[in-house]
């Protein structure tokens, strides 16, 4: 990876400050970006056996940021003669030991891989329990692996593994396919420490040498990157949720003593209230016999570890997001970083539905499709066109590919967002609950496919082409439409012309689209399915019509370059315009927009467009676009990622017009 990192962030700054979505996103990736480290990936790991167990023993010593540890490891043979596995583990520990059933094996650390030659040739489906004795100074990776730290001069530590960070600090098997059926994590540290992990605490030892143990025990299944732990001087805050007219569950938040104060309290409480919000929408929440909370660290955002999340802030949607994550994301998981919005997309979407079920559809509206402050990334759909590439990661080498702000969160969001249109609202909210309880992966992993399924199941219908062009394709799309009344006499009639700008995957989205046709004195809303590009609808209506809305309730993510009347040769644009790119400077992609006016004022006749970058020393370099468009106002993604920083030209060629504007490359 490769920025120019004090400008990224603040480029980040400006684009959130007037919103909190993505705070997940850009903390993650600033903090990778401040560590600067790349671990060595193993992904997706051994492929020869099951793992179904964990139990991290762990003496951690602040003061000299080292580790001692015992993790047991459970697996389960997937082949006949299994005679050797590796686990993942980073090389700057050193192995005291490594034993199964006391018999000690014979093992080698090398290039993150601990490769163990077993006892014996184990036959499928037989059971083995290894343990490791290493130790060492964790390196910190990815967002933050793990990290020695203070806050107000009192010591913290604390872990955040996603994606690829497990490694640093415990031998696993790092890769989020293979959840275990439970896990145990016992610390060991300083008294001073409060220690906080997931599932239960199951018991507090005072040792009597100035260190105290915390058990604490995961009863469900977990994948890798969700084993965590947070440790320092906590201010504990109990709340409960209660769930039943008999049952309740506590909702525990730990947080740094001189943060703790009224207005904290205040954000904490809504916890119980999202907990209620979500256990209807989703199902009951999935660890309801263990529990939910918050613990304070220094990453700046949230990490949805299970049963606690670690917090840097507590701002309403952050808390939302990581709480809709315990569903999506820890309950089911994504079975590959490549499907990484059905986490992500998910836990953002869900802080619309936070916003709809406190504060109303407005609010959920607006923070859909409305700009607020002039901001134009303070909507999902606004901040999810500026998504590059499919919604299916295809680089899950890069960090920053993964947690992408607009592909990963905001238009995995906007996608529900326009499935919930398509389907409605009844089946929308019965296909989340129906994944989220589906047994095939409820406590397991899933793709897009499985998500696909159970969509299907209830919906009745096919939806290949639904997710076919919005995870797997790029883009969205780009409307023209035309339309002419064609009334005669009491029949009355409104012909409707769908077209859309030409793109490569897809080449035309197919949609189910919304047309709202006005008369004087009456409306009706129409639902066409667009599958065709330049696609006419006859619509028989009761009153004569005077104008159409196209998809007026923004179901789908878009542009509308026209919405026009044949009749009518005003609403045409007149002049040619080549606009200054946004943002400029830019790193990696930067938007360039432009207007094609009419050339014949009856009809809405193509002219031929040409848009090239070109050097600072004048050589073009690439062709954006050749070809005939039709009148409008148009805009075109430029990615600059395989290029060198620098200053570069756009020019547009229509005719006799030629306009060359000026932008910035920073990498």
């Amino acid at each position: 990876m490769k920025y120019v990192i004090y400008i990224l962030m603040i480029f980040s700054t400006l684009i959130f400050a007037q919103s909190s979505k993505e705070h997940c996103s850009l903390s993650k990736i600033n903090h990778f970006n401040k560590l600067q480290k790349v671990s060595q990936i193993n992904y997706p790991g051994d492929n020869r056996y099951d793992v179904t167990y964990y139990k991290l023993d762990l003496n951690i010593s602040y003061s000299t940021q080292q580790i001692i540890g015992e993790v047991t490891v459970n697996i389960k043979s997937l082949e006949n003669n299994l005679g050797e596995i590796f686990l993942d583990l980073q090389d700057h520990f050193i192995i005291d030991s490594v034993v199964s059933n006391e018999i000690p094996l014979i093992n080698n650390l090398s290039d993150g891989k601990l490769n163990i030659t077993l006892n014996k040739n184990y036959n499928l489906d037989e059971e083995i329990s290894i343990v490791i004795f290493y130790q060492g100074s964790p390196v910190s990776t990815g967002f933050g692996s793990f990290i020695f730290s203070d806050h107000d001069t009192s010591p913290i530590i604390w872990s955040l593994s996603e994606p690829y960070g497990a490694s640093d600090w415990w031998p696993c098997k790092d890769t989020p396919a293979d959840k275990v059926d439970s896990s145990d994590v016992w610390i060991t540290s300083d008294e001073q420490f409060i220690s906080v992990s997931n599932g239960t605490l199951e018991d507090e030892i005072i040792n009597g040498d100035g260190t105290k143990t915390y058990k604490w025990k995961n009863h469900h299944p977990i994948a890798q990157y969700l084993i965590s732990l947070a440790m320092t001087n906590y201010s504990v805050y109990k709340n409960y949720f209660k769930y039943s007219s008999e049952d309740s569950m506590e909702v525990i938040h730990y947080n740094y003593p001189e943060n703790w104060n009224e207005n904290r309290k205040s954000d904490l409480d809504k916890t119980v209230e999202m907990l209620q919000v979500f256990s209807e929408l989703f199902g009951l929440y999935p660890f309801i016999d263990e529990k939910y909370g918050h613990a304070e660290c220094g990453f700046g955002g949230g990490m949805e570890h299970q049963t606690v999340s670690s917090m840097g802030t507590f701002r309403e949607s952050v808390v939302a997001h990581e709480l809709a994550h315990q569903w999506f994301g820890d309950k089911i998981t994504c079975k590959d970083w490549q499907n990484i919005w059905l986490n992500e997309g998910f836990a953002t979407y869900s802080e619309s539905l936070w916003l709809e079920a406190k504060y109303g559809k407005d609010a959920y509206d607006n923070q859909i499709e409305i700009e607020m402050s002039g901001n134009p990334n303070a909507t999902w759909n606004s901040y999810a066109k500026q998504a590059v590439g499919s919604l299916y990661v295809q680089d899950i080498s890069s960090i920053s590919q993964i947690f992408n702000g607009a592909r990963s969160y905001a238009k995995g969001a906007v996608v529900l967002h326009m499935l919930r249109g398509i389907v409605g609202d009844e089946n929308f909210f019965n296909i989340l609950r129906a994944y989220a309880s589906d047994p095939e992966l409820a406590y397991d992993v899933a793709t897009t496919e499985d998500f696909q399924r159970v969509c299907e199941a209830i919906y009745g219908h096919d939806l290949n082409y639904f997710f076919s062009q919005w995870i797997y394709g790029e883009d969205y799309p780009n409307y023209f439409i035309n339309w002419s009344n064609t009334s005669s006499g009491s029949n009355y009639q409104a012909n409707i012309t769908i077209s859309q700008a030409s793109h490569v995957n897809p080449s035309y989205f197919i949609m189910p689209v919304q047309v709202k046709i006005n008369g004087a004195n009456n409306d009706t809303l129409v639902t066409l399915f667009n599958d065709v590009n330049n696609q006419t609808f006859n619509i028989d209506l009761s009153f004569e019509p005077n104008g159409i809305e196209f998809d007026p309730n923004n179901w789908i993510l878009k542009d509308i370059s026209d919405v026009t009347s044949l009749e009518d040769e005003n609403i045409f644009p007149l002049e040619f315009s080549l606009k200054q790119n946004f943002p400029n400077p830019f790193n990696p992609s930067t938007t360039i927009n432009y207007t094609i006016p009419v050339v014949d004022a009856k009809f809405a006749s193509t002219t031929n467009v040409t848009l090239k970058i070109y050097d600072s020393l004048g050589n073009e370099i690439f062709t954006l676009l050749k070809g005939t468009k039709q009148p409008g106002n148009y805009e075109i993604k430029f990615d600059a990622s395989n290029l060198s920083s620098g200053i570069y030209y756009y020019q547009l060629k229509a005719g006799q017009f030629i306009e060359t504007r000026k932008m910035i490359f920073l990498k």
